[in-house]
């Protein structure tokens, strides 16, 4: 069973009430802290995500979270669940499709739960990952292809396999998968890596990661499953496994969908204290162009702690103004 999977099932709730004052829709830093504060703040939450952690569960070791020298990404998810939990906070394990405000009151559409109805929202549901988009990519997935190595590095025990990017999560998944592979490959199109210096140290001392610059994978090759990459150069690489992280981009449709203003790059444009052009509905975490392109889990937690504060201060606005 996958982390992922494991967690969505721990963490599932039976929500029977259906009017709250903020539904918090996203599980991970941002959401989770904004429901702390709300909780905090005594307004009645919900909150509504596909699975508990976020971005966090892409990751195996987290190193830059004050309080811990270094930790398993799925104990602090388990840490901030059981921090989330002891204010009763209800988590539905669900997909928000739609958010309309109507007045002063948003609706609240899930895929499997129907719909709630709250005063404010704070929108915190993270990025996705980037899709190489080269010939045999869709056609792979779950095959050889994949975009988390904290789920599938041990399937890959023992084979040859590649990790294109060179940013922090493609180094750090090429550090981890070199623990079961026999051979990793770090294939970065630049002409240098881009991740935290720490982390290129790690990886140059690692002896069966090889660092390809200046070339990228232009078609995945195989059968019934990835046998070779092509790459631009003209070289061709035997692999079991084709790990891509080439970066984050945010769910432009979706959020286009709710009529929130964007940057050209798609992100949710915010104030200072989070807040949208659409009152009443806050945003937080890896989908705004908030904390200067710097997406770490303590800035999406700070402002996770924002939005919330802001949520309350809005709903303390229209208690007065009745």
């Amino acid at each position: 069973m996958s982390l992922r999977l494991e967690l969505a099932l721990k963490s599932k709730d039976i929500v029977r009430e259906r009017e709250y004052d903020v539904i918090v829709v996203g599980g991970g830093p941002a959401g989770i802290t904004a429901a702390i504060y709300l909780a905090r703040y005594l307004l009645k939450t919900l909150l509504i995500t596909k699975s508990i952690g976020g971005k966090i569960l892409h990751t195996y070791i987290v190193e830059n979270y004050p309080g811990f020298k270094s930790i398993e990404s799925y104990k602090l998810i388990k840490y901030f669940e059981e921090h989330i939990r002891s204010y009763n906070v209800p988590i539905l394990i669900d997909e928000v499709t739609d958010i309309v405000k109507h007045n002063q009151l948003f609706k609240v559409s899930t895929r499997n739960n129907g719909e709630f109805v709250s005063k404010a929202v704070i929108l915190a549901i993270g990025v996705e990952k980037r899709r190489l988009n080269v010939p045999g990519e869709k056609e792979f997935i779950g095959k050889g292809v994949s975009y988390c190595a904290v789920c599938d590095a041990p399937l890959f025990k023992g084979k040859e396999v590649a990790v294109i990017g060179g940013g922090d999560s493609a180094v750090t998944s090429a550090l981890l998968l070199s623990r079961y592979a026999t051979k990793v490959y770090l294939i970065c199109k630049e002409s240098k890596l881009i991740a935290q210096p720490i982390l290129i140290e790690r990886l140059k001392k690692t002896k069966n990661i090889y660092i390809i610059l200046n070339d990228e994978v232009i078609e995945i090759n195989g059968r019934d499953r990835v046998e070779c990459i092509k790459l631009k150069s003209g070289r061709a690489l035997g692999v079991s496994g084709v790990f891509i992280e080439v970066g984050l981009e945010p769910p432009i449709e979706f959020l286009r969908k709710l009529g929130l203003k964007l940057t050209s790059e798609g992100y949710v444009e915010v104030k200072p204290d989070q807040s949208t052009n659409i009152a009443g509905l806050f945003a937080a975490g890896d989908i705004t162009n908030a904390c200067n392109n710097f997406k770490q889990i303590i800035t999406a937690a700070a402002q996770g702690a924002i939005a919330a504060k802001s949520a309350y201060e809005y709903l303390q606005q229209i208690l007065s103004q009745q």
